[in-house]
């Protein structure tokens, strides 16, 4: 995550040094310090709210070291919809408190500030209605499960039924573990869940369609090709097999193109991570792959895209090798196992 963390006060400035310490090893954080109480490793600002405007779009989560009145004016001019918000969490500056404010399912900011709590020995103040009663939460369950959230309104509908103690019905083509008690797969419902990749699929007059995203990107390409080019490719490959490009969670390829310019900047055009892989790591893969004699001695591989992809999903390959433009595009499925137990991934 990309982590902004914000200060006004001396004891705010040397909380916020902890802050960063505690989440420094697994985020990208960035400090920022009025300019009456700064340090070297952090950067100045005389106008809170101009700062965030301009971190607002790069930011994965901010946090506050300061009343909540102030942070909330700060953000509220950049805000959108709950889907696209980042975490915003807010501190007091003696650190006995982390409160999270915005986004605490879909943004992180709850299982961020509960991360802070136990890292500092403070509170995590918790105020979202299903997380407070301990009750099922149909956008934690998704995020923690790396599901697509089809329909915001339907799970708006969903853990407002969870709160009036109204059964939720479950329909899902993937294996799953026990499911909460606010839960179930058997009896008429009016509302509930349904996971899978057809979000046609109705089982309940009001229905959350929550889609895996699961699907890993084998690439190979030339030298030199461009990231439209890229683009164009993999865009062809996913229209014409009927898959979303929402569900691409990784880019897979062989060590030799991990600095190729157009493959980068496609990566990051669309915020995909990339894994690459020795060429002798993907001719240890097994499996009936396509087998190129010139890929082999120009890569040390007869196969980067299907070898990268099965390798990278752990699962099964449900595109083969297609080639266009001097790209080659294949497409694998990761497993998918629901845990209503799993803790969101910061």
């Amino acid at each position: 995550m990309n982590i902004a963390v914000f200060s006004v006060t001396e004891n705010g400035r040397q909380l916020s040094l902890r802050v960063g310490g505690l989440l420094e090893s697994e985020h990208r954080v960035s400090r920022y310090c009025f300019h009456k109480h700064t340090d070297d490793d952090s950067a100045v600002f005389w106008n809170m709210g101009s700062m965030v405007g301009r971190l607002f779009e790069r930011s994965d989560a901010f946090i506050f070291v300061c009343a909540c009145g102030i942070a909330v004016r700060a953000v509220a001019p950049f805000l959108g919809t709950k889907a696209d918000d980042p975490a915003v969490i807010v501190m007091d500056d003696s650190g006995r408190f982390v409160i999270p404010v915005l986004s605490g399912h879909i943004g992180g900011a709850n299982r961020l500030a509960e991360v802070i709590a136990e890292g500092l020995c403070s509170t995590a103040v918790i105020t979202t209605a299903t997380d407070s009663g301990g009750r099922f939460s149909p956008d934690s369950f998704a995020v923690a499960n790396d599901l697509i959230i089809t329909d915001m309104k339907a799970a708006k509908e969903i853990a407002a039924e969870v709160l009036d103690d109204e059964k939720i019905g479950f329909s899902s083509v993937y294996q799953h573990g026990g499911l909460p008690s606010e839960l179930t797969e058997f009896g008429v419902c009016r509302t509930g869940i349904c996971v899978g990749t057809d979000t046609s699929e109705k089982p309940f007059p009001v229905t959350l369609n929550l889609v895996p995203r699961n699907i890993v990107l084998g690439i190979g390409c030339k030298k030199g090709t461009s990231a439209d080019a890229i683009s164009a490719a993999v865009n062809e490959v996913l229209e014409k097999n009927n898959i979303d490009i929402q569900r691409i969670c990784e880019v897979s390829t062989i060590d030799i193109k991990k600095e190729e310019e157009g493959l980068c900047e496609f990566c990051t055009r669309f915020g995909f991570g990339m894994t690459a892989y020795t060429a002798d790591e993907l001719m240890k893969v097994s499996g009936d792959f396509e087998s190129s004699e010139f890929v082999l001695e120009t890569t040390g591989a007869d196969n980067v895209c299907e070898r990268s992809a099965v390798l990278c999903s752990g699962g099964k390959l449900i595109v083969r090798k297609t080639a266009a433009g001097g790209v080659t595009v294949a497409v694998a499925e990761k497993p998918v196992y629901l845990d209503f137990e799993r803790k969101m991934q910061l």
